[in-house]
């Protein structure tokens, strides 16, 4: 009979393993569990040991997993995650619930933290920390959820749509009115703002034209890596940017900005709520997926 209850390695060996593979560094683990790099080794090299089987491929410039190696690391992330949660169940049972979602800084300024507020209004118990970052989510772990335009690589991840935007050139008022009913080739030299997004998912100008038929050439224009700041140069007349119209809809409302027609097209792809099982969410993390769906639902286009 096992010495051990469950017949497990040692928590330590687990532990290291887990790091080193969130990281794809020892050294990185190392500094996360405040070990030296070495120690770090010595604990996976025991659990490769016990197990039989290589988890890593030491290699020169850095390590990569086996195939057991990426199965044992999306069984430990998930489960320390779900044994994390309820960890924090139990030090707030009494207290106030806490909600962790992510998004980009536009699709925050524009769409969910209105939702939040909202949110918060018929639930003040729960409060939802917002994380906002303009490059994909590699730490999704420390997230109840995260909205994604496209579907994540991660198949440990829930994925669930929320809509399909529709994109379309946007700009000042004045800008608009003087390229209402613009042909495309025409359009393709004006100054467009490129956004240089962090996201190889988000759809950019050549794309869309590309999609919509034309293939020639486009104007250089602007070039930002922040949507927010795309938005405020259309805004000011300094040029035109490619609108989610359900995303930038209270500017659209307010006047703001104006959609240049008639040319739009369907996003190439859905914005999504990615994050853990449903059944390893807190209730009220739960609560708030359920209500962003609803939103979304409801304001569709």
């Amino acid at each position: 009979m096992s010495r051990r209850h469950y017949d497990l390695p040692p928590f330590t060996t687990l532990s290291a393993f887990e790091a080193a593979a969130r990281h794809m560094s020892f050294k990185n683990a190392a500094q996360e569990l405040s070990v030296t790099p070495g120690a770090v080794s010595h604990q996976i090299k025991a659990l490769e040991e016990e197990l039989g089987q290589a988890l890593f491929l030491r290699q020169h410039r850095g390590v990569q997993l086996t195939e057991d190696g990426k199965v044992l690391f999306e069984t430990l992330g998930a489960t320390f995650k779900q044994i994390s949660q309820q960890l924090s169940r139990i030090r707030n049972r009494g207290g106030e619930e806490a909600v962790t979602v992510g998004s980009t800084t536009a699709v925050a300024a524009l769409w969910l933290s209105p939702t939040v507020i909202n949110f918060w209004r018929e639930h003040p118990a729960i409060n939802v920390h917002q994380i906002t970052q303009d490059r994909p989510f590699d730490r999704v772990r420390d997230f109840d959820f995260f909205i994604a335009y496209g579907l994540s690589g991660d198949s440990t991840l829930s994925q669930t749509p929320i809509y399909r935007d529709e994109l379309v050139p946007v700009a000042s008022p004045v800008l608009a009115a003087q390229l209402d009913g613009i042909e495309l080739d025409a359009l393709a030299r004006q100054r467009l703002i490129h956004l240089e997004a962090a996201s190889p998912s988000w759809t950019r100008w050549s794309e869309w034209f590309e999609r919509l038929g034309y293939t020639g050439d486009i104007a250089r224009g602007a070039r930002v890596t922040s949507y927010s700041v795309a938005l405020q140069i259309a805004r000011k007349g300094a040029g035109i940017a490619l609108g989610w119209r359900r995303l930038v809809a209270p500017m659209l409302q307010s006047g703001k900005l104006v959609a240049i027609e008639p040319h739009t097209l369907p996003a190439p792809h859905r914005f999504y709520l990615c994050g853990q099982p449903d059944e390893t969410l807190s209730d009220g993390a739960q609560k708030l997926k359920a209500w962003i769906l609803s939103d979304a639902e409801t304001h569709s286009l």
